[in-house]
């Protein structure tokens, strides 16, 4: 259990989460021994301060869950995150970019971030639901040339989640330049242990004890 438990950023990114639910996944995640707690950016402190002693990262959601503002707005939230805790930040590109096929857009975008973010690393979420293959391969490209350390298939607010297809896929793009992260509808330990194989490297969980 704790193999998997490590691969875990517990996931709490309902609009009605309350500051006794975010105690409560610091909670889990301090007893099994998860990745992160990851939450939307006007808990960051909180759960900063909640793992405060633990090996558990701060883990903050930006542009989230659409990836349709500025770059700018972008870069602002994931900067005020890392002053208030965040050790990663898990970003959400310009979709709607990415499909007209504007590669500069698209990538200035996700440095922004990036640049922002430091010294805590990024996340890019591609909402693979959205793109064909070919887009989440430029999607991935884009994202090691802006210089994330992750490529992030979801949201889990969008048509689907995570797959293993899209997981070996971006594996096999990103190779040792980045590292995958597999979000959105993984609610088993089986479906964990598929997309571990497949080459994700960190499992989104809207409820890790339960997968545990």
């Amino acid at each position: 259990m704790k193999d998997i438990a490590s691969y875990i950023d517990h996931t709490m990114l309902k609009a009605d989460a309350t500051t006794d639910t975010i105690r409560r996944y610091c909670e889990e995640a301090r007893r099994y021994g998860f990745r992160s707690v990851c939450v939307n950016s006007c808990h960051t402190a909180l759960v900063h301060e909640e793992l405060n002693g633990s090996d558990v990262l701060t883990c903050t959601v930006v542009g989230f869950p659409l990836g349709a503002m500025s770059a700018e707005s972008k870069a602002f939230e994931a900067r005020k995150a890392v002053e208030d805790g965040a050790d990663e930040i898990d970003m959400v590109i310009n979709i709607g970019a990415l499909k007209e096929g504007d590669r500069d857009k698209v990538r200035d975008d996700i440095k922004a971030v990036v640049e922002a973010s430091r010294p805590a690393i990024v996340k890019v979420i591609i909402e693979t639901c959205l793109l064909t293959d070919e887009e989440k391969v430029l999607a991935c490209r884009l994202s090691v040339e802006a210089g994330a350390a992750f490529v992030k298939t979801s949201t889990g607010l969008s048509t689907g989640g995570a797959t293993v297809h899209d997981v070996r896929l971006m594996k096999e793009t990103v190779g040792d330049r980045a590292l995958v992260k597999a979000s959105g509808g993984i609610r088993t330990r089986e479906a964990a242990e598929e997309l571990i194989e497949a080459g994700a490297d960190r499992i989104g969980a809207g409820n890790g004890v339960l997968l545990l």
